[in-house]
């Protein structure tokens, strides 16, 4: 089950956005990493560009290269726009609804609470963070993981209600993917179309 592990705040200053969850490192250095993160040259060629989102994209949702090669190959295959189903994909996997309902403060910790056995997906545990959720199937916490504190204090601080596309019953614990989101609805600021023209060259 790879995964990055390396420094989360490093990753931000790359960036400049806190991708890998919110960082107060970007706030005290709001430049670069590295020896050379203030001197770096600020104009990038156009594939540094589309590279650099491809990127923002993988770390974001916590894939590596071969697990997010697998996802373009998916949403190329689909109909519609590639760019906009990559995202819709992503977006779908198990751990990112897990985030998204609240259940998790972010989405590493959303990935150790399905690998850890927590969550269920219309009423089986499901413990695979890529598992792609389906319009229409119920995610929740398992009978025994309820009283967590963690999931307790997270539900308390985050609401599911502001996306369209779920639906959370607080008294049960579950929500209900009930379907793939409209590209302008998600909320991180991905150029999709630059990891399209990326994957084509």
């Amino acid at each position: 089950m790879a995964r990055y592990t390396g420094p989360k705040a490093k990753i931000s200053r790359k960036f400049g956005e806190p991708v890998m969850g919110p960082s107060k490192a970007l706030q005290k250095k709001n430049y670069g990493p590295g020896q050379h993160g203030r001197g770096r040259r600020s104009k990038k060629s156009e594939y540094a560009l589309q590279l650099q989102e491809k990127q923002k994209v993988k770390y974001t949702y916590g894939m590596l290269e071969k697990q997010f090669a697998r996802f373009f190959h998916l949403a190329a295959v689909r109909p519609g726009q590639t760019g906009t189903n990559l995202i819709q994909l992503c977006e779908s996997r198990l751990d990112n609804l897990v985030y998204r309902l609240g259940i998790a403060p972010t989405r590493r910790a959303a990935r150790q609470l399905v690998s850890h056995k927590h969550i269920v997906v219309d009423g089986e545990v499901l413990n695979i963070p890529s598992y792609l959720v389906k319009p229409g199937q119920l995610i929740g916490v398992r009978e025994k993981s309820k009283a967590m504190d963690s999931i307790l204090e997270s539900l308390s601080l985050n609401s599911a209600s502001k996306y369209g596309w779920l639906e959370y019953d607080a008294k049960e614990m579950t929500g209900k993917f009930i379907s793939y989101p409209e590209r302008e609805l998600v909320p991180e600021n991905f150029n999709d179309q630059a990891v399209v023209e990326l994957y084509n060259k």
